[in-house]
């Protein structure tokens, strides 16, 4: 949007209201100033009880939900990753980004959608503690509550912001006066990260623990969801014993719901060491029940926070069958070709042929690799026939779109604390590890081990594809590839493996490890796009053309200068 238009509009919604903050979700990804100010009439009109802030609460969820941001969360965490590949029918827009071209006019350069998020959570932070002074039944409690949670919600907006972007406006008020000047200039990465750090460490206790009256506690912000975000963001920040810190109270309390969960019935929770998970066999040799509770079922027990899809909410998970793949449909992604080949015959260097998550996550069409994590429903296969031929899975596709996106789950932290504990161990000299180098090594396998052997847990005749300490303990590089290729694996097209790829960079300073990944999937131009994946400024996203139109505060990353960018070509 132009700026003219920009401002025009923002004149022209002077009396609409609170109610373009909490109503239907905006649809529109048009630009950071497109985003609906508000002014005195809120106050006077809306902000009378506490249920107005439960509303507004709910609008920031709303908002969070829409298809811009849940699109958004995947092609950003995972397209230009080693994961990912063309479909069928794959838009102009994805191709080009396929091809290592991003250009300013992309529109996944759009970001206001989570802008728009962000102004929502920011107004009942401001409005709120106002009310409560009113509302005699609005008790302290609940507003420091409700602060929490808002917090979080846009502090994770900013995570989001800041891994693909890097530098960004960073605003903590409202828009609620249209005087208000809209020209925001970026702070960097290393200015905003702490900032969000500190912002839930002052609220992160005020969180609710567990919410009365719902059917789970995953869906909303929780204490432990606060924990989870918290360890992500340490471990970017390279605080490796928070990180730790963090990760253990979410995996502690995991282990203390293990005690009252498992004898239920309808969850079937094995320990696997210390980490309580839950158990991949149905029945006999039938396995597939983790998968099924997880991405078909949701709000399983390992999960921490995932956004709710549901019918009766009217909200639709349109990305999964449209991107990845539906019951009648193959999506506009597919899994790279070096994830699915060679895996029963033992060549495959990410997964066994035991592991059964490439088969839960994956399917083979004519020599297109489906991606169809999230869009099945339930999945079932008989292991016993590993050994020779690969097994035939069954299940049910998803008839409707209401997958839920996950954000986090017990096994990703439980990999965050194992990434945190090979950077405490630190370099290994003469491939001899010291008495404490050790112990950071035996935590970090052991927690990789739980989450492994869960996907391998395999009726076999012999166990050859156990994990082996010595295999990777001799350097911190092998045990740091160890866990990356575990988080691979367990995290298959969650929107997390190209963040992964570029925390390592950041982590080394260089992007070598990273381009050696993110090539693997290409057969032509590697030279190409190793050149153009050199620059640290290349790892993020180019701000689009309309935002740097709109704001002179805004300089372009210097990865995509005109004269500078050049496309990439089959």
């Amino acid at each position: 949007m132009k700026k003219a238009n920009v401002m025009t509009k923002i004149k022209n919604i002077k009396n609409v209201g609170l109610a373009c903050c909490v109503g239907a979700v905006l649809t529109a990804c048009s630009g950071f100033l497109d985003i609906l100010p508000l002014n005195d009439i809120v106050l006077e009109n809306y902000w009378t009880d506490k249920s107005d802030v439960e509303n507004a609460v709910t609008g920031c969820y709303a908002a969070l939900v829409s298809s811009d941001c849940i699109k958004r969360m995947a092609i950003w965490g995972e397209l230009r990753s080693d994961n990912i590949i063309a479909g069928t029918a794959t838009p102009e827009t994805e191709t080009q980004m396929l091809k290592g071209n991003l250009l300013p006019t992309n529109p996944y350069t759009q970001w206001t959608c989570f802008y728009q998020v962000i102004n929502r959570c920011n107004t009942v932070l401001y409005y709120a503690p106002k009310l409560q002074t009113i509302d005699p039944n609005y008790t302290l409690s609940e507003l420091k509550a409700n602060i929490a949670e808002v917090t979080a919600i846009r502090d994770l907006c900013y995570f989001y912001l800041i891994r693909t972007f890097s530098d960004v406006p960073f605003v903590t008020v409202p828009s609620i006066d249209d005087n208000q000047v809209y020209k925001v200039k970026a702070s960097t990465f290393d200015e905003i990260l702490p900032t969000l750090i500190a912002d839930l460490e002052l609220v992160k206790e005020d969180a609710v623990n567990k919410y009365a009256n719902v059917t789970s506690n995953t869906g909303r912000i929780t204490r432990s969801s606060i924990y989870a975000i918290l360890a992500d963001m340490c471990l970017w920040n390279k605080d490796y014993d928070k990180s730790i810190n963090y990760c253990d109270l979410v995996i502690d309390g995991k282990i203390k719901a293990y005690d009252t969960e498992k004898n239920n019935s309808k969850t079937k929770l094995k320990l696997y060491g210390k980490y309580p998970l839950i158990n991949e066999l149905v029945s006999g040799s039938f396995t597939g029940n983790a998968y099924t509770e997880i991405f078909g079922t949701g709000h399983s027990f390992e999960s921490i926070l995932e956004l709710d899809f549901q019918e009766k909410l009217g909200n639709e998970n349109s990305f999964v069958p449209e991107y990845y793949s539906s019951s009648i449909d193959i999506g506009y992604l597919a899994a790279s070709e070096f994830l699915c080949k060679s895996i029963l015959n033992g060549n495959n260097e990410i997964f066994k042929k035991t592991d059964g998550r490439y088969l839960e996550s994956m399917s083979d069409y004519g020599g297109i690799y489906v991606i169809k994590k999230y869009a099945m429903l339930s999945t079932s296969f008989n292991t016993s026939s590993t050994e020779l031929n690969g097994p035939t899975v069954s299940g049910d596709p998803r008839s409707t779109n209401y997958a839920n996106w996950i954000l986090y789950r017990l096994t990703d932290v439980m990999l965050m604390k194992a990434e945190a504990e090979v950077e405490k161990a630190g370099d290994i000299i003469a491939n001899t590890a010291t008495p404490e180098q050790k112990v950071h090594l035996h935590n970090a396998f052991s927690l990789v081990s739980a989450v492994y052997n869960r996907a391998n847990n395999i009726t076999t005749s012999s166990r050859t594809d156990t994990l082996v300490y010595g295999t990777y303990a001799a350097s911190r590089v092998n045990m740091e590839d160890l866990v990356l290729k575990e988080r691979q694996r367990e995290l298959l097209f969650e929107g997390k493996r190209w963040f992964d790829l570029v925390r390592l960079a950041r982590r080394e300073g260089n992007n070598t490890r990273l381009i050696n990944f993110a090539i693997k999937k290409y057969t032509e131009n590697q030279s190409a796009l190793r050149k153009k994946m050199n620059s640290p400024y290349s790892l993020y996203f180019p701000y689009n053309k309309d935002e740097l139109d709109a704001n002179p505060e805004l300089k372009q990353n210097p990865a995509y200068n005109t004269e500078t960018t050049s496309s990439i070509t089959d």
